[in-house]
């Protein structure tokens, strides 16, 4: 893990306990050494950033020897226990060692932007930051029935890895660790759901008031807690706009980063724009996939699971580009899932499709029936085929349909998945589609609670670590995910028209090009690679009768994919060939350790 803290380790033994930890210094450089030992009682490693510690400090009155927010939860662990978690903003996972009671206290944050992996068996417990860690400590076994949970979802639900004994602390979950005993406790601090539950009286004027200031705590927080300088990823989109126009009144001397990637739309001209209205140090950085071949293999095993999102790709190249110049970078992460940025929210605020409607499945039954599969993903077309798709479905496969939309449609060539292999992903859906409220904010929080969890957050956090770039998400903060959920559905989806809230708040900063600019992200042309640059690797893996996907999905149709002998739209065939290439790339270089062993770009 040497990349996530290239500057300082140390560690500290004490009766069973060993602490290890890998220091990426940014705050309190010199006073913030891990790990901290408090009144020769208390011990903490910590990876995070409290962005409200100096807040807290003069809240609870705590005086302290260091500037370090690594001290300030020490000092407020002391003082209020597990309920100090109430009090914090920010991305933290943290180990708190009770020499006198002999616990250790763990916790991680509400949205769970920061990782922790724990292996636990009769004789020990075992965490640590990254999967990879805990694979060359430890002889991890496979946990064959999770793969299955994977090529439904693209990523591992929830707490579950491919490991037996493996899980990950939940979000907005901390637990406690019995040392002499090593008896385990995990319990929910944080619920979303909660909060979506409560239905905010406020109009439109009042939210984009409220939205305005708590966006401007969330990144002023983000722009002051660090002794490095902070920059800004900026496209030419309203979330990483409004960041960096907010952030620039924090920072005269702002630099911000837009990428562009060759033979790819370029949103750089929009993101100029925004640069140039608030006198940023702009630079572009281009990007090509030239290396892509040598590189895909790596940076899909720094995952340490079988990870599916492709734009993992262009999230590894961007981060290793924006670490030659800063150590600590601005983000829009969570904008979309929490002000509903995304086009799929658009029927859900219409419909609940998580009822049971027999009269809207048969129609949308016999519409898919009809119309052959869109060859363009971004058409209007495939729009509504998709619509007509996840309406036809029931129960969960509603939302997988909506969602990442994988083996959708295909699922009798996945082979020997064990009896009721989805139920604990079933009855997390049931819970809340029984709920009492809109379809909208349902969708909303499975996305949140799965997709921004096992996904997103996850893709960032490894991408920018493995090369010592720190990823910071003012969204993400405190007071806007406690506010966001319970604002009016017309706030978020107003007619066609997603995020409407946050474009209205982007009228007083941003230039009116980007206003009603698509969502795009990073536009990833996985079909071309899965077709041109990547062909060679992905038959090499695929066709093989070795290969390890074979064991979950029939061989005859992963070759009929390979060689287009298969009835499917194109898009659909890239994903399900990507989904499968990225499961026999970990296994092979992470599971059994004989491909890639140089993970996160760091030289052996």
């Amino acid at each position: 893990m040497f990349h996530r803290g290239p500057d300082e380790q140390n560690g500290f033994t004490e009766d069973n306990i060993d602490f290890y930890h890998l220091r990426l210094s940014i705050l309190d450089i010199g006073g913030g050494k891990q790990p901290m030992h408090l009144h020769n009682r208390y011990s903490i490693i910590f990876n995070g950033e409290i962005y409200n510690h100096q807040q807290v400090r003069n809240s609870f009155n705590l005086k302290g020897n260091t500037s370090s927010d690594t001290e300030t939860l020490l000092l407020l662990y002391q003082q209020c226990g597990a309920d100090m978690l109430n009090h914090l903003d920010g991305m933290f996972v943290f180990a708190i060692y009770d020499k006198v009671e002999k616990t250790i206290f763990l916790a991680r944050d509400r949205a769970g932007k920061k990782p922790l992996y724990i292996y636990r068996d009769n004789e020990k417990i075992v965490f640590a930051s990254e999967l990879n860690c805990l694979k060359g400590l430890l002889p991890l076994q496979l946990q064959q029935d999770n793969i299955y949970h994977y090529l439904h979802f693209g990523s591992f639900y929830k707490q579950l890895t491919p490991y037996k004994n493996v899980t990950e602390l939940g979000a907005g979950s901390c637990a406690t660790i019995h040392c002499d005993k090593l008896r385990y406790q995990e319990t929910t601090w944080w619920d979303i759901g909660k909060f979506y539950r409560q239905q905010h009286p406020d109009n439109l004027a009042d939210c984009l008031k409220k939205t305005d200031a708590f966006l401007h705590e969330g990144v002023r927080r983000r722009v002051e807690s660090s002794d490095l300088e902070v920059g800004s990823f900026l496209s030419g989109g309203i979330d990483s706009g409004l960041v960096t126009a907010i952030a620039s009144q924090y920072n005269n001397k702002l630099k911000t980063f837009t990428v562009s990637f060759e033979d790819e739309y370029d949103e750089a001209p929009l993101a100029k724009l925004v640069a140039d209205k608030y006198h940023t140090h702009h630079t572009q950085i281009s990007i090509s996939f030239n290396s892509l071949k040598q590189d895909v293999e790596q940076i899909i095993s720094n995952y340490g699971e079988p990870f599916f999102d492709s734009s993992a790709i262009p999230s590894y190249y961007v981060s290793k580009e924006a670490k030659k110049h800063l150590t600590v970078i601005l983000n829009g992460d969570g904008a979309d899932e929490l002000f509903g940025g995304y086009r799929r929210y658009v029927p859900f605020a219409s419909h609940d499709f998580f009822q049971s409607n027999a009269l809207i499945k048969n129609a949308a039954s016999a519409v898919k029936k009809i119309f052959p599969p869109a060859g363009n993903k971004k058409s209007t077309y495939n729009y509504l085929y998709r619509l007509a798709a996840l309406a036809s479905k029931s129960n969960l496969h509603i939302y997988l349909s909506a969602g990442v939309d994988i083996f959708e449609d295909f699922e009798k060539h996945i082979v020997h998945a064990p009896e009721g292999y989805l139920r604990q992903m079933q009855d997390d859906f049931n819970a809340i589609a029984e709920t009492s409220v809109s379809g909208l904010k349902k969708i909303m929080q499975l996305d949140f609670e799965t997709a921004l969890f096992n996904d997103l957050l996850v893709k960032m956090d490894i991408a920018s670590m493995a090369n010592s770039l720190e990823g910071r998400s003012p969204f993400l903060c405190k007071e806007l995910l406690e506010y966001t959920p319970g604002i009016n559905d017309r706030f978020k989806i107003h007619g066609s028209t997603t995020k409407y809230l946050l474009r209205q708040l982007a009228k007083q900063y941003l230039p009116a090009e980007l206003i009603n600019q698509p969502k795009r992200g990073f536009e990833i042309p996985l079909k071309k690679w899965v077709e041109n640059e990547l062909k060679e690797i992905i038959h090499d893996y695929l066709g093989s009768n070795n290969s390890f996907s074979k064991q979950f999905v029939d061989g005859d149709f992963i070759n009929g994919l390979l060689n287009n002998r298969v009835k499917i739209a194109p898009e659909k065939r890239a994903k399900i060939l990507w989904t499968l290439f990225c499961l026999d790339v970990w296994h092979k270089n992470v599971y059994l350790g004989i491909g890639v062993t140089n993970f996160a770009g760091i030289t052996a």
